[in-house]
């Protein structure tokens, strides 16, 4: 692994100890944040938005000669494939959850998920953080670096599956391990497939986005409308009956 390679490693994990060891006690000191999960988002807002520069600037800088900057796809083929990823990975976790519903007994839904949806509710910037910023740290972190170099010693499945569970421990959502394990080597087998480190980003950006304007922009409509349907389900069967 190259010295540019574990810097980008430090600085991830540094962000994620800075964000409760260090933007948090600050904000506390400044008297900023009405509620935790305002504190909680502001700070991520901040440390993530100064890491995300950092890991940017570290990724782009030099331009290594290795099979990754070889046979890269071209930019149509870079485009059909950012569509099909994100679909593959969506399909990927619905596969996984189903598998865990039916397999183990683990009901579809997730802490980790429910926690980003509460701040990023009072802390609306953080849509911007989890939908973007986050997904491109994570790919250039999981796929470019960790497995990327793991890629060239021991071949696809062990470096995906390796990386993937890497990606998955990281979310600290145990119970839905396979679910980002079987995403992760989605966005393992495009980054390999198309040589382009664009692709699993655009998808896992498109999965995020998709989750947060489910969930957070459209969130309280899509309840009242799930509401309003088991209302007219029990006056249905109800007159029925």
């Amino acid at each position: 692994m190259t010295k540019r390679y574990w810097l980008i490693l430090i600085s991830f994990i540094f962000m994620q100890l800075a964000t409760s060891l260090i933007t948090v006690p600050i904000l506390l000191a400044l008297g900023v944040g009405d509620s935790m999960e305002e504190l909680l988002g502001l700070s991520m807002v901040i440390t993530f938005s100064i890491g995300f520069l950092v890991i940017l600037l570290l990724a782009i800088k030099g331009n290594p000669k290795d099979e990754f900057s070889r046979n890269r796809y071209g930019t149509g083929d870079t485009i059909l494939w950012c569509i099909i990823g994100f679909f593959m990975a969506y399909a990927a976790q619905i596969t996984a959850a189903l598998i865990q519903q039916y397999l183990f007994g683990i009901e579809p839904g997730s802490e980790n998920t429910q926690l980003i949806v509460d701040l990023a509710t009072a802390v609306p910037l953080m849509i911007i953080v989890v939908a973007i910023l986050v997904p491109i740290m994570e790919e250039i972190v999981f796929r470019m670096v960790i497995f990327g170099s793991l890629y060239k010693r021991f071949g696809f499945w062990i470096a995906a599956l390796l990386s993937g569970f890497i990606f998955a421990v990281v979310h600290l959502d145990f119970e839905n391990l396979l679910v980002y394990l079987l995403a992760g080597v989605v966005f393992a087998y495009l980054y390999v497939k198309t040589k382009r480190i664009i692709v699993p980003i655009i998808a896992h950006v498109g999965i995020n986005s998709f989750v947060m304007i489910v969930q957070v922009v459209f969130g309280e409509r899509l309840q009242r409308f799930l509401e309003e349907v088991e209302n007219l389900q029990a006056i249905f069967i109800g007159g029925l009956f």
